[in-house]
């Protein structure tokens, strides 16, 4: 056993401040077990969201010495025994009460998103796509929505552009959507216009945080910016769609 010393962001909307807390820490804990230590025997009233304590429901989103991370996956000791912990609520977010935040503009994005239109069936009923193509989508269904890749990203967290970005998260997602092989809806429109894919400039802290290592940055934002450029900046691709069209069918997109 170790005592180690904590600093945790104490407060509320109307704001807050940093209070210091010495607590024991044992062989084994995660950062999430000391909190827990603080709440039993310092801190009754100190609120702090988690749920599953095992990296798979995302609950325990935090900010660790500066950096975005699931409390219950950090573990004690990646930090020197006298080295202080410095732990406060997601910065992209509202405050709720210390260390949980309001998330809620993220299901408000997600509603926005339109979701799969498969196209008509075979002559037997059934659909049927390339194995290749299910492999591609894969790692984007891994997604826990612990809105970590929200938080690191700049123009949500530096730039408040939450009225023209939906982010990191809601790209993929929308990457998910585009490549589908079933998916019929021309989703590049919107992707620029709506969601607002041009505003992120490939810095991959979104990718360098997510705790289930979805290659955010290049499976999914690149691939969708460059949909958008063949779309409305490629002088070439723009003649032959004028020519002999192309594209997936817009139509019954409501």
């Amino acid at each position: 056993m170790s005592k180690r010393t904590f600093r945790i962001w104490r407060g509320n909307a109307e704001g807050g401040d940093f209070q210091t807390y010495e607590q024991e820490s044992s062989e084994g804990m995660v950062v999430l077990d000391v909190i827990h230590g603080i709440q039993a025997e310092q801190a009754n009233d100190m609120a702090v969201r988690w749920n599953c304590k095992a990296g798979k429901c995302g609950s325990c989103s935090v900010e660790i010495n500066g950096k975005p991370k699931l409390a219950c996956m950090t573990r004690m000791n990646m930090y020197a025994e006298d080295e202080v912990i410095t732990v406060q609520p997601m910065k992209a977010f509202p405050v709720i009460k210390d260390l949980v935040t309001d998330v809620s503009w993220n299901y408000e994005q997600n509603k926005r998103i339109k979701p799969l239109q498969p196209g008509k069936p075979e002559a037997d009923g059934d659909y049927r796509m390339a194995q290749e193509d299910i492999d591609r989508n894969q790692e984007f269904r891994k997604c826990i929505e612990c809105y970590l890749c929200q938080d690191v990203c700049h123009i949500l967290r530096d730039h408040g552009k939450t009225d023209v970005f939906v982010g990191p998260r809601f790209m993929h997602r929308l990457a998910d959507l585009a490549m589908h092989p079933l998916d019929t809806r021309d989703r590049v429109p919107e992707i620029v216009e709506e969601f607002g894919s041009g505003y992120c400039n490939i810095t991959r802290c979104c990718t360098d945080v997510c705790p289930e290592h979805i290659n955010i940055t290049d499976n999914a934002i690149i691939p969708l910016k460059e949909r958008v450029v063949d779309r409305y900046y490629d002088p070439i691709a723009m003649l032959g769609r004028k020519l002999f069209g192309g594209g997936k069918s817009s139509e019954n997109t409501d």
